[in-house]
C-alpha cells in the first residue's frame, strides 16, 4: 500500500506542476457558474430559473468535456513512460506492475475528483446560499459523484489505450477516436436504431443499450430524478425506466472497475 501511495503522490504532484488541477477546476467552475446564472440570459433573466433545466444543460456539456479531459490527462501514462525509458526504470524498484497501475490511477483520479468537486461544488454552494434549498445540494451531490465516476471510467479506458499503443502519437489518436465514439457516434447510432427499426425499440432494450456507454449512464443518473419535459429524444424515454440513481451509479462504478481490471491484465502480460 505504501508503494501505491508513493506513486499516487508523484502523479498528483506532476498534475499540479503541469497545471492540470488548476485548468480542470477553472473549466468546470466557469461551466457550472456560467450555465447556472446566465443560462437564461436570452430571456432577459439571470440566476436559477429551473433546477432540472440547469442540471440537464450542465450534464449535456459535461458529458463532452469530462471524458475528453480524462483521456488527455491519462492517454500517455504508460506509453509515454515507455518511450522516455522511465517505465523500465520504475519497475526496477520494489514495485509491482499492479502497484504502479493503481498508484497512477489513484493520483490522476485524485486530480479529477478534486477538480470536479471544487469546480461544480462552487456553483452548488453559491446556489444554496442564495436559495437555501437542500434539494440543490442533493442534486449537485449526485452530479458531482457521477461526474467523478465518469472521469475515472475514461481514465481507466485511457490506461488500456496507453498499454496497447506502441507510440505516444498513436495513443493520442486512439484516445480522440474513443472520445468521438462515446460522446457522439454511439448516440447517433442509437438514434438511427430508434428511427430505422420498423417495430421500434422497447424502453427496456433502449435502456440496456445505453448501459454500454458510460456517458449515457452519467446523463441518466442526473436526469432520472428531474422533470423529463426538459429532456428530449432517447434520454426522455430511458429516464422512465425502472432504474434508480443508486443502481445507475453502481453500473457507472462497474465502468471504472472493468476497464481498470482489463488494463491490469494487459500490463501483467505486456513485454517491456
Amino acid at each position: 500500500m505504501r508503494e501505491i501511495i508513493t506513486v499516487a503522490n508523484k502523479e498528483f504532484h506532476d498534475g499540479l506542476r503541469n497545471r492540470w488541477l488548476l485548468s480542470i477546476t477553472l473549466i468546470f467552475a466557469v461551466l457550472s457558474v456560467g450555465l447556472t446564472y446566465f443560462g437564461a440570459a436570452a430571456s432577459g433573466t439571470t440566476g436559477l430559473t429551473s433546477l432540472s433545466t440547469t442540471v440537464a444543460s450542465l450534464a449535456s456539456l459535461a458529458v463532452f468535456l469530462i471524458p475528453l479531459i480524462a483521456l488527455l490527462l491519462s492517454y500517455d501514462s504508460f506509453v509515454g513512460e515507455q518511450e522516455g525509458g522511465t517505465l523500465l526504470l520504475l519497475l526496477t524498484y520494489p514495485l509491482s506492475k499492479n502497484q504502479l497501475l493503481f498508484g497512477k490511477f489513484l493520483g490522476q483520479g485524485g486530480i479529477i475528483t478534486l477538480a470536479t468537486t471544487l469546480g461544480f461544488g462552487t456553483s452548488a454552494i453559491l446556489l444554496f446560499i442564495q436559495h437555501n434549498d437542500v434539494e440543490i445540494l442533493q442534486t449537485f451531490g449526485y452530479f458531482i459523484l457521477s461526474a467523478t465516476l465518469l472521469g475515472l471510467s475514461f481514465t481507466a479506458i485511457a490506461y488500456i489505450i496507453s498499454l496497447m499503443a506502441s507510440e505516444k502519437s498513436k495513443a493520442a489518436g486512439v484516445a480522440l477516436i474513443t472520445w468521438f465514439f462515446f460522446a457522439l457516434v454511439f448516440d447517433l447510432a442509437l438514434l438511427a436504431l430508434l428511427v430505422g427499426v420498423q417495430t421500434g425499440l422497447s424502453q427496456s432494450a433502449l435502456t440496456q443499450l445505453m448501459m454500454l456507454n458510460p456517458a449515457d449512464i452519467f446523463r441518466l443518473v442526473n436526469l432520472a430524478g428531474l422533470d423529463s419535459t426538459d429532456v428530449n429524444g432517447a434520454l426522455a424515454i430511458a429516464i422512465n425506466a425502472n432504474l434508480s440513481q443508486v443502481q445507475l451509479l453502481t453500473i457507472l462504478c462497474g465502468w471504472v472497475i472493468l476497464p481498470l481490471t482489463i488494463a491490469s491484465l494487459i500490463f501483467r502480460t505486456k513485454k517491456l
